[in-house]
C-alpha cells in the first residue's frame, strides 16, 4: 500500500502522527516525515489519519495518481 502527502498543503497539525505513529512522525514543529510504503495492516489507522487531516494533505493508495495531483500543480 502506498501513501503520499502533499507537503505544500501540510500545515504540521500532526493529527496523522498522533493517529498513525508507525507511519508518520514530526521532525521539529513543522516538518513531517513518513514512510510512503505502508504495510496493509496499517490501512485502518491510515484511513483515520487521512480523515483527521485538517487540510486533507494525505492520499492513501496513491499508486497511480499523477504527480500534479500530489503536488497541487495544474
Amino acid at each position: 500500500m502506498r501513501i503520499a502527502v502533499d507537503l505544500n498543503r501540510c500545515q504540521g497539525y500532526a493529527q496523522c502522527a498522533f493517529l498513525a505513529p508507525e507511519v508518520f512522525a514530526m521532525h521539529g514543529e513543522e516538518a513531517l516525515l513518513y514512510d510512503p510504503e505502508v504495510d496493509e495492516t496499517q490501512r485502518e489507522k491510515l484511513a483515520q489519519a487521512a480523515a483527521a487531516c485538517p487540510v486533507q494533505a494525505i492520499l492513501v493508495d496513491a499508486v497511480d495518481v499523477p504527480a500534479e495531483a500530489v503536488s497541487g500543480a495544474r
